[in-house]
């Protein structure tokens, strides 16, 4: 494998830890060990440090059936790269071992659509899909990602790329096998008042698989949430393959972990069926 093609991790021993069996230990503390698991078409989950949003992002992980193949859709924060960047081939490496990423089907998607391109630059310091790696790794041995950064919140272009991953999907018969997973989180920095009221009510929103009324909440509220687009394709993806419903599986803030209520950071772990 040649170096382009492995992307070695960024953010461990910040947002997650690099040694292995503390790893291992925190997450186990965070999943729901009850869990029954369930097909989704996708969920969404949050990308913060793991102190913070790991409980939520493990809790819903571990109800889900993890298919073969994850579509990882996050926003790009570090503004480097294409708008809508898919990493074609290569290993995403984590602690817990190396990734594949499904080559042929992002080949399929590239082919489909004339939004996304083939981009390893959006990737190599991005955090919000690294994050998720370790926890779906815990969780599922077995399956390849394809890594996909956003950096616009055109609605029209958003579900253009929607419709254009759906029909890839029902083209070749990949609806049981492929999962699409959006990262995002919410409010960023108000008191946990404020947060929990905007945060519920674009939750209600992405619940109700309504895109243009989480666009139109983020506006009119001023809802400071980093992945709008990723959850925007994830919604409109999930529809055209047959979505019916969305359920909140665990919302927290930062202020529940930290005990300082007065400016937090928002998290839900959603899933879509």
């Amino acid at each position: 494998m040649s170096l382009i093609n492995l992307r070695k991790p960024v953010v461990a021993g910040q947002f997650y830890p690099s040694d292995v069996k503390e790893l291992k230990a925190l997450i186990s503390s965070f999943v729901d060990k009850q869990a029954q698991k369930k097909d989704v078409l996708g969920c969404v989950l949050p990308h913060a440090g793991y102190v913070y949003s790991g409980k939520v992002a493990a809790y819903t992980i571990s109800g889900i059936k993890i298919k073969s193949t994850v579509v990882l859709l996050g926003p790009n924060h570090t503004g480097m790269g294409a708008t809508f960047s898919i990493m074609p081939q290569g290993i995403w490496q984590t602690p817990l071992g190396n990734i594949e990423i499904d080559s042929k089907l992002a080949g399929l998607f590239l082919n489909k659509s004339r939004h996304l391109e083939a981009d390893n630059l959006a990737h190599l310091e991005e955090h919000s899909l690294e994050v998720e790696l370790p926890i779906l790794q815990y969780c599922e041995k077995d399956f390849k990602i394809i890594p996909i950064a956003v950096k616009t919140d055109d609605l029209s272009a958003l579900n253009q790329v929607a419709q254009d991953l759906a029909s890839v999907v029902m083209e070749n018969n990949l609806i049981s096998s492929v999962m699409f997973v959006a990262s995002s989180d919410l409010t960023h920095y108000e008191s946990q008042e404020a947060a929990k009221v905007k945060d519920m009510s674009a939750i209600e929103a992405i619940i109700d698989l309504d895109e243009h009324k989480l666009k139109e909440r983020m506006n009119k509220l001023n809802i400071s949430m980093c992945g709008f687009a990723p959850i925007a394709i994830l919604i409109k993806v999930a529809k055209l393959l047959g979505a019916k419903k969305g359920e909140l599986i665990k919302y927290q803030t930062s202020g529940d972990v930290s005990g300082d209520r007065s400016s937090v950071v928002g998290y839900a772990g959603i899933t879509i069926s």
